[in-house]
């Protein structure tokens, strides 16, 4: 039984269903009329990836397909998810604390080395295609995956593919490619063209904006991502690039929200979590990290401090010293100088 519609694509809309089980799941119903031979075949393709991956708990589960010629119709039948990272992003803004970002990445890290290990490559990494299934992060999407032949660590690609704020130097520009030459450009695409797509999607969840925002058409941000003299910004301040892009604000709002008085503690950036951006934002792919190494980070294992034990061990000292000095102002400084020694 239909309940509701509850996502649609080019030629797809995704349903919200009840089994006979009283379940509720998605189902994906994909118009393959009019489709190419390279459309339809991803379709297949991703298919057979989620049979693969069946009973994979981090992957999308996949209940059941069905390719009908009647209808000219493909129907996916799926397990059914709360939200997806985009629209949680869309929704949060930078509300979104530090300690949720550190899970969320955690989980995404997990799902993505659940397919590596598989000889898996997404090629499409993007908030858009994590969705959260009972609170926790899944991987969906398969489109465009392909399987890594068992006897080398890239495939090949004739063709651009993927979303172009996540996508790796490699996949855009063949760097071994004569530009005189009427050869066909061989875009290698790794594991390693995953780990920079992850590494955008954790950058936009730091700072709001995936890392090349400051350039405003496709064009641009092609010559910028394949560009290796082009420096990424990075920042402790988690609010420095939203700042940037809302200059045509009025100044009595934006003095409002930065003096209002308030501290918070989400609106630093630890030093372990720039550098987990930084490592996988490298455009040699080998210089990545893999998701193992990715996983053993200061970012993800790092002890957590809490600012208000901070607060009150200033606040005790300080009494103690018989100081009347800013309890707050002294613990905000404090603060900031264990997030960016890495202890958060």
């Amino acid at each position: 039984m239909s309940l509701q519609q509850i996502g649609r694509g080019g030629t797809s809309k995704v349903y919200k269903v009840l089994s006979q089980e009283g379940k509720i799941l998605a189902l994906k119903k994909i118009d393959i009329n009019g489709s190419d031979k390279t459309a339809f075949q991803g379709y297949i393709n991703e298919i057979n990836l989620l049979n693969h991956l069946k009973n994979n708990s981090r992957i999308i589960q996949l209940m059941d397909s069905e390719i009908n010629r009647d209808t000219n119709s493909i129907y996916m039948v799926m397990e059914c998810g709360e939200i997806d990272l985009a629209r949680l992003l869309q929704k949060e803004g930078n509300k979104i604390s530090i300690s949720s970002i550190k899970m969320y990445w955690e989980q995404m890290l997990k799902a993505v080395h659940a397919i590596h290990e598989e000889n898996i490559i997404h090629s499409d990494l993007k908030p858009a295609n994590f969705l959260l299934v009972g609170g926790a992060l899944k991987l969906i999407d398969f489109g465009i995956a392909k399987a890594i032949p068992n006897d080398t660590t890239n495939i090949h690609r004739e063709t651009q593919t993927g979303t172009v704020n996540y996508m790796s130097p490699e996949s855009i520009s063949d760097f071994n490619a004569d530009v005189d030459s009427d050869q066909r450009p061989d875009f290698k695409i790794s594991r390693a063209s995953d780990v920079w797509s992850l590494g955008c999607i954790l950058y936009q969840m730091v700072y709001g904006k995936p890392p090349f925002f400051r350039e405003n058409t496709i064009f641009k941000k092609f010559k910028a991502i394949v560009n290796i003299k082009y420096q990424i910004a990075f920042s402790s301040d988690r609010n420095q690039f939203r700042l940037e892009s809302s200059q045509n604000q009025s100044s009595s709002s934006s003095n409002s929200n930065e003096n209002n008085g308030t501290y918070n503690i989400n609106d630093f950036v630890s030093s372990p979590l720039i550098e987990v951006m930084k490592l996988c934002l490298q455009r040699e792919p080998k210089k990545r990290p893999t998701i193992p190494q990715l996983l053993q980070q200061a970012f993800i294992h790092a002890p957590q401090v809490s600012y208000n034990l901070v607060y009150n061990i200033v606040d005790e000292m300080l009494n103690y010293c018989n100081k009347k000095d800013d309890v707050g102002k002294i613990s905000q400084v404090l603060y900031e100088q264990i997030l960016k020694q890495g202890s958060f």
